[in-house]
């Protein structure tokens, strides 16, 4: 769920297409900002999903969650019996959780005091609320869990979900991660950093990265969840499996709170590591989904850390960043760019990075440019970088069994 639509399946398209969903902020007046642009999730209506009087309880972050998981719970034919909801869990992850809930509630304490906050304040903002819904919604009875970790969050809890798995505390998880920080604070927050891309009036072509032109990333929201379940117990059931993950990898820069290292240490060691663990040689990988936000340091900082990690194969490599159409979702990217590379995977098709004109000095890889390209893809790789210097990097693999 993004800008780019509602659903999998419509998302899917408009990435083969190479549409942007960057458009003028609708969901405040923007005016004032010096960025005015963004990814919204257009014409979303929460009551498709949820009761009316529940709505009011959650922010739009869960609200958006929500609906993502009934779109891949639908996806997998997964039935959660009483009698297995135990071997079911949920883990889904927010970098800032229901920011538009804080402001609104915020206004109403100053302008009407606290006798007049809402009684569900708390848990229509907390993060971990998103994977509570879920896992009341569901009767999934198994790990509940959240994280926090900025842009790395919905990497952490796929790669996390994956490592539970592993060690038999569950046999599924529903996981990922969802935000909505559309919001004058979100907003404003990311311009007072000048991080963010102020071409207002060309919003479809904002999000550029590797391009000279690039003048920063642009705020996207929406949910990326998907279902991890032990092989076996897919294959039994039938299950409709997309791809099989093989690879999780963590590193931290320990360098500085919003910018990584200029050799591009941190995110070469946790593709390293993803790479370690899958058992994969660097010379396996076909594709990769980058972080790529369209900042002009990050950009060139993970070509640096790709040429670093698989040399010689880094030149045969298809690199794209979808976030040049959907924006940066922010804790919910990695769980959308997981999905976008399964689905990559599973049609044999690497969507484009599109606004890519000229590429920047030292940018200089494929990243196939503003068309899709049918292709052989066996192995991928989801690259997440977050502030704080937290990375994630997820490899998945063509599932032929």
């Amino acid at each position: 769920m993004s800008a780019l639509g509602i659903g999998t399946e419509e998302n899917w398209d408009a990435l083969r297409q190479g549409r942007s969903g960057i458009r003028r902020i609708t969901q405040f007046d923007a005016s004032a900002f010096t960025c005015q642009i963004a990814g919204e999730v257009k014409d979303f209506d929460p009551l498709r999903w949820i009761d009316k009087k529940e709505v009011k309880k959650m922010g739009r972050f869960i609200q958006v969650g929500i609906a993502a998981s009934e779109y891949a719970l639908a996806g997998s034919s997964l039935k959660i019996a009483p009698e297995d909801a135990e071997m079911v869990g949920v883990y889904i992850g927010s970098g800032i959780g229901g920011f538009e809930v804080i402001e609104r509630e915020h206004r109403t304490l100053l302008e009407r005091g606290p006798g007049r906050i809402s009684p569900f304040f708390i848990p229509a903002t907390i993060i971990n609320l998103a994977s509570g819904y879920v896992s009341i919604r569901t009767g999934a009875k198994g790990p509940n869990s959240a994280t926090a970790t900025a842009c790395t969050t919905s990497a952490h809890a796929i790669g996390d979900s994956f490592k539970i798995i592993q060690r038999g505390d569950a046999e599924v998880m529903i996981c990922g991660g969802a935000e909505a920080c559309v919001t004058p604070m979100g907003v404003g927050g990311f311009a007072a950093m000048r991080a963010l891309s102020t071409r207002n009036d060309e919003p479809e072509k904002a999000s550029r990265p590797w391009d000279k032109g690039r003048d920063g990333f642009v705020v996207g929201e929406g949910a990326g969840i998907v279902i991890l379940e032990e092989l076996e117990r897919a294959k039994r059931r039938g299950a409709p499996i997309l791809a099989e993950i093989v690879g999780y990898g963590m590193s931290a820069d320990a360098y500085h709170i919003t910018s990584p290292s200029e050799d591009g240490e941190g995110a070469y060691r946790v593709m390293r590591n993803a790479l370690r663990d899958a058992g994969v040689d660097p010379s396996q990988i076909d594709y990769i989904n980058a972080h790529g936000t369209s900042t002009e340091v990050g950009d060139k900082i993970e070509t640096t850390a790709i040429k670093r990690t698989f040399g010689e194969h880094a030149h045969k490599l298809a690199v794209s960043s979808t976030k040049s159409m959907t924006g940066h979702l922010l804790g919910g990217a990695g769980g959308l760019e997981a999905g976008i590379t399964v689905l990559a995977i599973r049609d044999q098709i690497a969507p484009p990075t599109v606004n890519l004109e000229q590429p920047d000095e030292g940018c200089d890889l494929d990243y196939i440019p503003n068309h899709a390209r049918s292709m052989k893809i066996d192995y991928a790789l989801s690259n997440s970088f977050g502030f704080g210097g937290t990375n994630g990097c997820l490899i998945f693999k063509r599932c032929t069994e």
